[in-house]
């Protein structure tokens, strides 16, 4: 089950609180503390290519979009 599945799932339960609880005990992903779904994308919430050095946390796709408005040069 994939996240996005997840959150849909989850707001289809909001009117049975009985089932919720429980769908939340068993089915929840777990919190990654590692790996490649531990970081996210704050601009776009991609789990892949994660860039966080500088404190940047952005993928690459959205890295190269947006890396001269940073400030970031790319040298020959």
């Amino acid at each position: 089950m994939t996240v996005s599945d997840w959150h849909k799932t989850l707001k289809q339960l909001e009117s049975k609180p009985a089932v919720k609880a429980r769908f939340l005990k068993h089915c929840k992903p777990k919190e990654r503390k590692f790996g490649i779904a531990a970081q996210k994308c704050t601009r776009c919430g991609r789990f892949g290519a994660h860039i966080k050095k500088y404190g940047l946390h952005l993928c690459r796709h959205c890295f190269r979009e947006i890396a001269v408005e940073l400030g970031f040069k790319k040298y020959l």
